[in-house]
């Protein structure tokens, strides 16, 4: 064997390790911040223990999502060496093996299962169940419309779950309406950005667009949008806390309506975890909002 040879055979198991964590695509981790909603609003009685339980939570719960994008994209492999964008994600490429990719997939679900279960085994029931969900989404339910939008909603209220599972503090059932009010919010605007970039044939089609028109996205979306904010302002006042989470409101309004002249406007809003670091305005609305949270549980309890 020549050395040419040698050297080509030996370059892609050093590209593996990268190829491997590219697919769990690290990109999309940014939804699953939502994990520290729960130290966040426990702020007074978080120590640094629970801070770090939280951390191993976030990285076990990426790994998962992780695993659901192996098996989504060794699925549909085929199809997306057909599409402009996706041919390049790894397995669709020919870099990473499927077989490889798979393998990886199962030890990593098997190993963040076992250390969720020292967490807390309740926590390692809802992985278990965001990983089904997920998938069954991949394969059948992102075609079935309205049930598309809610697991996209359903995921973002087990990631709020996680974190109070993680460090063992409950969720009043406020708070939890009103992430899956806002997740709705999203998984809506994501929808009516597929249905626009659709219609201008830049190859986002998904079956069940179809079934949806600008008139009825829009319907639901103030539907969602008005109940968000009412949810909100209710759970400022009756979630036990200090009344002084008022203030917190117009950061709320604003970031929600900054978000609506994205969608409607701007046309974005394809990829909230994107629009989160890519719009100053989200970005800044958010860290002021974390701030100000963080400020009136510690002055004003």
């Amino acid at each position: 064997m020549s050395s040419t040879n040698t050297e080509s055979a030996a370059a892609p198991l050093k590209q593996l390790p990268m190829l491997l964590f590219r697919q769990l695509r690290p990109k999309q981790w940014t939804k699953n911040l939502l994990i520290f909603a729960a130290p966040l609003f426990s702020f007074e009685t978080v120590n640094p223990g629970s801070l770090v339980e939280t951390l191993i939570g976030f990285f076990l719960l990426s790994f998962v999502s992780g695993c659901v994008y192996i098996v989504n994209d060794y699925a549909d492999r085929e199809a997306d060496r057909n599409h402009p964008v996706k041919k390049y994600r790894p397995m669709a490429s020919g870099a990473l093996p499927p077989k490889l990719a798979v393998v990886f997939g199962v030890l990593l679900l098997i190993a963040s299962l076992a250390v969720s279960y020292l967490l807390n085994p309740l926590f390692t029931a809802l992985l278990l169940l965001y990983f089904a969900m997920n998938v069954a989404y991949s394969f059948r339910l992102k075609h079935v419309v309205i049930i598309d939008i809610m697991i996209i909603a359903a995921g973002f209220v087990l990631r709020a779950i996680a974190g109070g599972l993680v460090i063992h503090v409950p969720f009043t059932p406020w708070f939890l309406l009103c992430t899956m009010l806002l997740s709705l919010f999203l998984a809506i605007g994501k929808r009516r950005h597929e249905l626009h970039l659709l219609q201008h044939d830049k190859g986002s089609h998904r079956k069940v667009l179809d079934q949806y028109s600008f008139d009825l996205l829009d319907q639901m979306s103030s539907i969602v949008t008005t109940a968000t904010i009412i949810s909100y302002s209710l759970f400022t006042f009756t979630s036990g806390r200090t009344v002084h989470l008022m203030w917190t409101i117009p950061l709320v309004i604003y970031g929600m309506f900054r978000y609506l002249y994205l969608i409607h406007i701007e046309k974005k809003g394809g990829a909230p975890d994107r629009v989160l670091l890519e719009d100053s305005h989200i970005l800044v609305t958010v860290i002021l909002y974390v701030i100000s949270v963080i400020g009136i549980l510690i002055y004003f309890e």
